[in-house]
């Protein structure tokens, strides 16, 4: 695609400005990074560090049958969804039982729920989820939210210098579980506070009208956060056991490989779409963290892992700073263990390596053994 005809968040200007390096994502043009994206990372880590998620879509849903809709679309229980405000991670599947989307749920009211899907699938999100309603005929709306932005500010500082720059959201948002979200007014507009992330890390989520985005950005940089790029924001989900769609799973691949069962319901007595064919397949690799045992090389995504019962694949790698040691995830056989070592072809070697639980990092501290 070329360059000219990539789609820009509000904030494109802003990252200029920066001097951020902007590369192609999933259509967008976004900044990787703004001078040193291991800086940026740490900055995660220790203080305060906010992201442009803009280009991820939220979709609102309406109607009186939004929770019947929902039940059939996702694979997680929405009837976990009780009190306003409660989030659920979930994957959308295909009949086949791979990953349309995985993507975030937010209840409000019966007949409000909220959806933020990735970037890359927004657009074949939408067809799905209309494609649904009407062959159903569930009858609820479907409205993409091009006129808001989002914002994601994280780190062990990050509520502090979010409720500095919006001081009207500090009230609502002080009590704020994880996991839940709220609607405060401010003087931009309504601006909903979520306590989710994707490093590990504490923080908000913040989605707010997207002509007042570029003055949010001002202020929390005011406050003393920090801009960050994509590419620290891949190391950091990767520490913190967080999957990426497109990498280490997509529309091939079943939720039970992919480390995400966890966010299946397979026993509810509901049907949902593709649990017939998970029920049928079952999992057939195991999805855990590897940690290369040397300083030769790094760990990338399609290098082959070398198990004594069969080979597994490396789904993402990276060189991590916090660990200083390269990570990586890994769909290995079903027979293997944490602690066993393996090795891993990296140009026509075999490099030593030895799987672990994930996630490698949380809440800045090292998890490894």
């Amino acid at each position: 695609m070329s360059i000219h005809s990539l789609r820009r968040t509000p904030l494109f200007a802003h990252h200029q400005a920066l001097g951020a390096r902007m590369v192609d994502f999933g259509g967008w043009e976004m900044p990787v990074n703004y001078g040193s994206q291991i800086e940026e990372h740490h900055a995660v880590r220790h203080h305060a560090g906010m992201f442009d998620v803009s280009h991820m879509c939220v979709i609102d849903l309406n109607g009186a049958q939004c929770r019947d809709f929902l039940r059939l679309a996702l694979a997680n229980s929405i009837d976990k969804l009780q009190e306003p405000g409660r989030a659920l991670y979930s994957c959308m599947l295909n009949t086949q039982g791979g990953v349309i989307d995985d993507l975030i749920v937010y209840f409000f009211a019966p007949d409000h729920f909220r959806l933020v899907v990735n970037a890359g699938t927004a657009e074949k999100d939408l067809a799905w989820l209309v494609q649904l309603n009407f062959e159903r005929h569930f009858g609820i709306d479907i409205l993409p939210r091009k006129d808001l932005a989002i914002l994601a500010v994280q780190g062990p500082q990050a509520r502090a210098l979010v409720w500095q720059a919006l001081p009207e959201c500090e009230k609502s948002s002080a009590a704020l579980k994880p996991f839940y979200a709220t609607r405060c007014t401010t003087h931009l507009g309504e601006v909903m506070v979520a306590r989710t992330g994707y490093t590990g890390e504490e923080g908000f989520e913040l989605v707010l009208p997207a002509n007042q985005a570029g003055t949010v950005w001002q202020a929390l940089i005011q406050a003393g956060v920090k801009p960050v790029g994509l590419g620290a924001r891949d190391t950091l989900r990767l520490e913190a056991g967080m999957n990426l769609y497109g990498q280490d799973m997509d529309d091939t691949v079943s939720p039970l490989d992919a480390g995400l069962a966890w966010t299946v319901a397979l026993n509810d007595d509901r049907d949902f779409i593709g649990k017939a064919a998970l029920q049928q397949q079952g999992q057939t690799t195991q999805f855990l963290g590897l940690v290369l045992e040397g300083a030769d090389g790094i760990l990338r995504s399609h290098q082959s892992v070398l198990c004594p019962s069969g080979l597994g694949e490396i789904t993402s790698g990276t060189f991590s700073p916090t660990l200083q040691r390269s990570i990586a995830f890994a769909k290995l056989p079903m027979s293997v263990n944490i602690g066993d070592p393996v090795h891993v072809l990296v140009r026509d070697k075999k490099l030593a390596a030895r799987i672990v639980k994930l996630p490698f990092v949380r809440l800045g501290k090292a998890l490894l053994s």
